[in-house]
């Protein structure tokens, strides 16, 4: 059987000299006087082979490349982490409007005031760059407190939303009247009385002076209307407000000298013609 075996051998190594083409010749590794092992490599799979002498056995190896990969693949385990960025918006500071007002800056704190208004009504403000009079509702009353403290503080009680909202009140929320009583409006010089707006920025008022009206600042912007101003006016936040003694007598000396006085401090105008009273009314 060995002679046979070595006949075979032989006649494969001279194929393959001849045929260079041919399969790859096994390689041979002897193993024990009693065996004969070899392995043949192809492109995809790797073939053993064992004989022995005394029992024929022989057993065969295959490993794939793509066995091998997805026997990997199967023993790893994909992790994905999801991280969630939470976005928080930057509490509204007041410290600005606080300078301006300390350094008696009113024209930059009126223009604070308007852009806190803004960023405090909600991000749909922000966007368009003013204020709904159905935003006012969303504004924190602590908010509108800490506004309206600020003015009144620094203006010795002669500024801020509330002591409009007084002047107001006492006018019987007409505001035509209300717009003459704190100086928004100007009597024109003419034989019938007659007012018209102030053109903003140049004839408003940006000191606290004797000649100030009170309730002058800040300004509300009523280019759309009045609603925006009464919406401010008629927050929470300046609910149950009571009436000081000196206020109503510095309110009283305002209405004289804008207009006039009467009954329950009303001001007792004529009707104002269209003709005379500009839509301009831009700040």
């Amino acid at each position: 059987m060995a002679t046979n075996s070595l006949q075979s051998l032989h006649h494969h190594s001279f194929l393959r000299r001849h045929h260079p083409d041919a399969a790859p010749a096994a390689a041979l590794k002897p193993t024990n006087p009693n065996s004969l092992s070899f392995s043949l490599s192809n492109n995809n799979n790797t073939t053993t082979t064992t004989t022995t002498s005394a029992n024929t056995m022989i057993t065969f190896s295959s490993l794939s490349p793509s066995t091998t990969s997805s026997s990997s693949s199967s023993s790893q385990t994909s992790t994905t982490t999801t991280t969630t960025t939470t976005t928080t918006s930057e509490p509204i500071s007041f410290d600005l409007l606080h300078q301006h007002l300390q350094a008696q800056n009113f024209r930059q704190a009126d223009e604070e005031t308007r852009r806190l208004l803004i960023a405090l009504a909600g991000e749909a403000s922000e966007k368009r760059g003013y204020v709904f009079f159905s935003e006012v509702q969303f504004i924190a009353e602590a908010d509108l407190k800490a506004i309206d403290e600020l003015w009144r503080q620094y203006s010795d009680n002669k500024f801020g939303y509330s002591v409009q909202k007084k002047i107001w009140e006492k006018v019987n929320k007409d505001f035509t009247n209300f717009f003459i009583r704190v100086g928004w409006m100007k009597k024109l010089d003419t034989e019938m009385e007659q007012y018209n707006y102030r053109a903003f920025p140049t004839e408003f008022i940006w000191e606290n002076g004797k000649e100030t009206p009170v309730g002058h600042l800040p300004l509300t912007n009523a280019l759309r209307g009045t609603q925006l101003l009464a919406s401010i006016l008629n927050h929470p936040a300046f609910e149950g407000m009571q009436d000081d003694d000196d206020d109503d007598n510095k309110q009283e000396e305002e209405v004289s000298k804008f207009g006039g006085g009467g009954d329950n401090g009303v001001l007792k105008t004529k009707p104002l013609s269209k003709s005379v009273l500009k839509t301009d009314y831009s700040f």
